[in-house]
């Protein structure tokens, strides 16, 4: 058993009345989390009630939201759980769960579902004001690390990074190698993770996007996906890339919001002052899952075949910046200008901007890249941070104060809130 982070925040809600809502890519867990809270309830004495819309016994109560209650009365009585898996099979699913919900039944609804655009938009709208969202992600790396040491560093993680160095970039190797699906990480052999991940991928293109969005032109999906995971980091000219896929310009588009509203993609906006440039510039893309981007590219766990690890560090970055500002109001955006200055990531507040340039490296000398500096001549940031490997130092440029540090202080760093 791996263990989640998100587990203690979801005991947490289930005393809410609110809807608890997981969500996330296919098979990042949501079910063993679901089940994990399920069974804790029981233990307590609690009366559950478990459906799972992926189990044909179960669509049958899914037919009329008088169906469902029926049923949750005649399993748990007046009061209890009720646990709904995989509810994007349900179609117009945030209707369905508004108009059970808006009747003050004595139940608590726990749901989760996988990325379709009937969870990610048509439920956010539906269930307004009667939901949390909890988002699940693949294994992040510290959750990889804890469970790969058996969790005797659980509470003194940051330590271990710290003092064991070698021993954490060798287990960063093999997480930006393999990436962070649970059955991936839990699997002992390379021909073992070889196989999940190609059966993960095969589920995500038959149940999300064949069988939800229709996508007929499955070469023509795939190949997208590919050019897309040869390019993260990079910026995405769309008619160069309709061009190179042989689609037009807004079935492309179509095709990457399907990606970002699936949980491949997130997007990545350029920071400006001026709004209106910075939804007309170009964007970049990053993926959730290091291991589906490597495995789409036929370098899955091939770590000596990966010869951008630059651009793939740059992601395994963006993924903890993203976890790490979710509860604040920071966008992550990133620089470019006409000179090609760029800077890969500004953390921005609103009133405050924070720029961060990534380097995979182990420099011995704190050296500034001339692009930062321009940002920092432009903007007069209080901060600024340069991510490595494992180099800790302080410089001082202006009023700007100039910090380098080493990945894994992502997880214990107060900079940056």
């Amino acid at each position: 058993m791996i263990k989640r982070d998100l587990y203690q925040d979801l005991k947490e809600h289930i005393l809410k009345k609110e809807i608890t809502f997981v969500a996330g890519p296919r098979q990042a867990g949501k079910t063993t989390l679901m089940l994990m809270l399920r069974d804790e309830l029981l233990k307590e004495g609690k009366k559950v009630l478990y459906l799972n819309l992926d189990i044909e016994m179960d669509k049958q109560f899914f037919g009329t939201q008088l169906d469902l209650i029926k049923k949750i009365e005649l399993e748990i009585g007046k009061q209890g759980y009720v646990f709904i898996d995989e509810i994007q099979r349900k179609n117009d699913a945030g209707v369905f769960l508004k108009g059970i919900y808006d009747q003050n039944l004595p139940y608590k609804f726990i749901v989760s579902g996988s990325g379709s655009v009937e969870l990610k938009e048509k439920v956010h709208e539906s269930l307004a004001g009667r939901k949390r969202i909890f988002e699940l992600s693949t294994i992040s790396f510290k959750e990889f690390l804890n469970y790969k040491t058996g969790y005797k560093y659980d509470e003194k993680i940051i330590d271990f990074f710290k003092l064991e160095k070698g021993k954490t970039l060798k287990f960063l190797e093999e997480y930006i190698s393999f990436g962070g699906y649970p059955r991936v990480v839990l699997d002992e052999t390379f021909k073992e993770k070889n196989s999940t991940i190609n059966e993960i991928f095969q589920s995500y293109l038959e149940k999300d996007i064949y069988y939800l969005f229709k996508v007929q032109k499955s070469e023509i999906f795939i190949n997208l996906i590919r050019v897309l995971a040869s390019q993260i980091g990079k910026l995405v000219n769309y008619s160069e890339l309709s061009n190179t896929i042989g689609i037009n310009i807004l079935t492309l588009k179509n095709y990457i919001w399907y990606l970002e509203k699936t949980f491949i993609l997130k997007r990545v906006s350029p920071f400006y002052k001026n709004i209106r440039k910075e939804i007309t510039k170009a964007p970049i893309f990053y993926f959730y899952d290091l291991g589906m981007r490597n495995f789409v590219l036929n370098v899955f766990g091939k770590s000596d075949s990966i010869l951008d690890k630059g651009f793939l560090f740059q992601n395994f970055i963006f993924n903890i910046l993203t976890e790490r500002v979710k509860e604040t109001s920071a966008t992550i955006n990133f620089w470019r200008t006409q000179d090609k200055a760029e800077v890969d990531f500004v953390l921005n507040y609103g009133n405050k901007y924070i720029p961060i340039e990534v380097k995979y490296s182990l420099s011995k000398k704190p050296v500034v890249p001339r692009s930062l500096l321009s940002f920092i001549k432009k903007y007069r940031p209080g901060q600024a941070f340069i991510i490595n490997l494992e180099k800790n130092d302080i410089l001082k440029i202006d009023n700007t104060e100039i910090i380098f540090m080493p990945f894994y202080d992502l997880y214990n760093n107060l900079y940056l809130s």
